[in-house]
């Protein structure tokens, strides 16, 4: 119906980053940006959190905070094979395990150690435009499913063709898991709800304002949805460059 995504704005084929410079370099905005990672090891299903709380290119080696949930921690002393995923400003930054994490302690607290991979993947993915909505026109959302007690209704702030940013009232940060796949998302959009599944790729709590914020990735899309989405992007993108317009004037 409408193709939000030009050759421009078209994904990113990915880059491997080899060098310990450039990979040091890279961690290393993970880590000052205080950007969650998600853990997966090969064998299980189930992802752990943490992040990256130092990285010396010196001497070729970063530390990873304390997993939530702890129980990683085992597979870890197992010598278990895992994948490490981040996201920085839209760009995925994932790496294999190259060798055992050994764990410590950094000011009191409980770290893994580890070698620097020794490559990494840098995916600018996000490159598809990404249309605001207006504050007195916020869609209603909520997000519910067999991984949550409860349902929880928020806002809409943003939608590409591949996710959306939203705001949740208060601290419901201990009811959503990082990378954890939410299979009853439903947006209230002008012309129509829609409903998919959505994976949850980032999530703040803001304390001076009493909201959390969430981003979430479409997974598993059907074409009617994708072309709900396509639409709502392109309607936004229409507005916002006649607003633009009559700015100029």
């Amino acid at each position: 119906m409408f193709n939000t995504l030009s050759a421009e704005d078209a994904p990113q084929p990915p880059k491997v980053l080899t060098t310990p410079l450039e990979i040091a370099g890279t961690l290393r905005l993970l880590q000052e940006s205080h950007d969650p990672l998600i853990i997966t090891f090969h064998e299980r299903n189930q992802r752990f959190q943490s992040y990256l709380v130092d990285v010396d290119k010196d001497s070729k080696t970063l530390s990873l905070d304390e997993m939530i949930p702890p129980e990683g921690e085992r597979y870890l002393e197992n010598g278990e094979a895992f994948r490490i995923e981040g996201f920085h400003e839209g760009v995925r930054v994932a790496w294999e395990s190259n060798g055992a994490l050994t764990i410590g302690a950094l000011d009191g607290h409980r770290i893994y150690k580890g070698s620097l991979p020794e490559e990494v993947v840098y995916h600018q993915r996000r490159n598809a435009f990404r249309a605001a909505l207006k504050l007195a026109q916020l869609v209603n959302i909520e997000m519910g499913g067999d991984k949550l007690k409860a349902p929880i209704s928020g806002k809409l702030l943003d939608i590409s063709a591949t996710g959306c940013k939203l705001r949740f009232e208060g601290d419901i940060s201990e009811r959503l898991q990082l990378g954890q796949v939410y299979d009853r998302f439903i947006a209230a959009l002008p012309f129509g709800s829609m409903t998919t599944a959505v994976e949850l790729r980032y999530l703040h709590f803001e304390e001076k304002i009493n909201t959390t914020f969430a981003g979430v990735r479409f997974h598993n899309m059907s074409g009617l949805v994708q072309r709900q989405v396509e639409r709502f992007v392109y309607q936004l993108q229409r507005e916002a460059r006649r607003f633009d317009k009559d700015d100029d004037m």
